[in-house]
């Protein structure tokens, strides 16, 4: 099976999906839904073919795969995943087919068309997959640009409140950022011998001036993509404006081609560069992680705040990322996965709250818990698992993240570890006015705060649940995987970790 080519019909396979599923009749939503679903898990049996077919200890880059694009300027569709790809694409198999279950009604309440909704997933899965498998840089930056547009109309017209103003300034920042990728890109081009193949452009020697404004413009477009502090003014907006669906997509998959971008591009192909800029990307690490959580804790809608809570949990990414460590870069992959899942369960549970409510104000609840029990404990079960509570898969990422940090850099170690404090004080506080103390009385008025979750919403948060829990306890599978391509990214930029790590290996220290 390795030979078989995954990574482009992973990649088309979604695409041809979704055409599909557009040109359905209108008049049957319920027929568009079945076949968006049926194709979603098409995705997913693929995906867990390719993780069995993948050999942790094999080479760096598998599943390659190289298409002649456009030859007079060295453009190809080269396709290639390294650990680090895989989990991501396992993380977007595994994520879709339940927002598509869990946004079963969503565009019905909207009143626009069913199909184009549901079409608009299957497009923004291939572009999802496409930018994670993406081995040649023009490619990637195609990707990276076109995510944006079914990204775009999701928000615009199926999003909420204001969901115009957030879809445009959510397309007007990321296409930004990538203008200043697109200079880098040209830029890289031209000093890595006209091509943009990311094997050929890893052994080029660049100069030490444009390998840094060369990193500086990748490192704009991925931070502002993360998004890291103070570029993350648009997450809120498009966060809270998007249905529950895609953003839970939005900050659980998209947002991570920016930590993703850093770890595939800045570090490998600009490594001086990255060691020179790493104290700024520390700094702007902590900052965003004490701001945000500060901000969470101060806001009264639930989607701003599970917004901002993603906001401050990329801070400890970006501070895995910049220490250079084995540990530390391994727990910022590891966070990249455990937050896709952790923050999609919380935003796909706070959209089921807000669809029974009709409001997303926390003020306008209270009690819930009374009435919707199950759903209750599974918002309760979601936050903890945010605040990376022991025995749920993010405590592990931090866990290492932190340790890893603390080897190399103890100040800011120290402070990261005040967002765990304030993690707690937001995601407690939320639950609290939420679902427990006095039951507020204008609840027992609407009907749908008197229905718990149903069997489609239990399927939607079962594997979820399951997922955290186990890689909660048995972390290995998904460290075996992602420990050979973190330490070649080390390599890449010449760093070795300073003393032997706690309690041996990265894996046993992950156990």
């Amino acid at each position: 099976m390795s030979n078989f080519p995954f990574l482009s019909v992973l990649t088309v396979a979604p695409l041809v999906g979704a055409l599909v599923v557009a040109f359905l009749p209108r008049h049957r939503p319920e027929l568009a839904k079945q076949v968006a679903f049926a194709w979603s898990l098409l995705v997913l049996v693929l995906s867990v073919v390719m993780w069995v077919s993948f050999n942790a200890g094999g080479d760096r880059f598998q599943f390659r795969e190289s298409y002649s694009w456009i030859p007079n300027w060295g453009v190809s569709f080269t396709f290639a995943a390294d650990g680090i790809a895989l989990v991501m694409l396992m993380l977007i198999a595994v994520l879709v087919p339940l927002v598509i279950l869990a946004s079963w009604h969503d565009a019905e309440s909207s009143k626009r068309s069913v199909p184009v909704y549901f079409a608009l997933l299957l497009v923004l899965e291939c572009t999802m997959i496409g930018v994670f498998a993406a081995a040649d840089v023009f490619l990637f930056y195609v990707f990276f640009e076109v995510m944006l547009v079914p990204m775009y109309f999701l928000i615009g017209s199926y999003g909420g409140h204001q969901r115009q103003y957030a879809a445009v300034k959510f397309f007007l920042y990321s296409l930004v950022g990538g203008l200043f990728m697109l200079a880098a890109v040209i830029g890289l081009w031209v000093v890595g011998g006209k091509t943009f193949d990311w094997q050929a452009l890893s052994q080029v020697d660049i100069s030490t001036g444009t390998e840094r404004w060369l990193f500086l413009g990748f490192f704009l477009a991925f931070a502002i993509k993360a998004p890291f502090f103070p570029f993350h003014t648009w997450l809120p907006d498009a966060g809270g404006a998007a249905p529950a669906g895609a953003a839970a997509l939005l900050v659980g998959v998209l947002d991570k081609v920016g930590t993703f971008g850093i770890l595939r591009y800045c570090l490998p192909l600009f490594p001086e560069a990255s060691k020179w800029f790493a104290p700024w990307a520390l700094a702007l690490g902590v900052i965003g992680i004490v701001y945000a959580a500060l901000l969470a804790v101060g806001q009264n809608d639930l989607k701003r705040l599970v917004s901002y809570t993603s906001i401050a949990h990329f801070g400890f990414i970006g501070v895995g990322i910049f220490a250079f460590t084995t540990q530390a870069g391994t727990g910022a992959v590891l966070y990249m996965l455990n937050h896709g899942l952790a923050t999609g369960l919380l935003f796909l549970v706070v959209g089921m709250l807000i669809s029974r409510r009709g409001s997303a104000l926390i003020s306008d609840f209270g009690g819930a818990g009374k009435l919707v029990p199950v759903l209750a404990g599974v918002l309760f079960f979601a936050g903890l698992a945010s605040l990376a509570l022991p025995g749920t898969a993010p405590f592990i990422s931090e866990f290492l993240v932190l340790i890893g940090t603390f080897t190399v850099n103890k100040p800011v170690a120290i402070i990261a570890t005040l967002g765990i404090i304030l993690a707690a004080a937001y995601v407690l506080w939320m639950v609290q006015r939420t679902t427990q103390g006095t039951l507020n009385p204008a609840l027992t008025e609407v009907d749908g705060m008197r229905k718990d979750l149903n069997l489609r919403e239990k399927f939607v948060v079962a594997p979820l649940i399951a997922l955290i829990v186990l890689l909660g306890f048995f972390p290995k599978p998904v460290t075996d995987v992602i420990n050979p391509a973190v330490q070649a990214t080390m390599d890449d930029i010449g760093r070795t970790d300073p003393a032997p790590s706690v309690g041996g290996t990265v894996q046993e220290a992950a156990k």
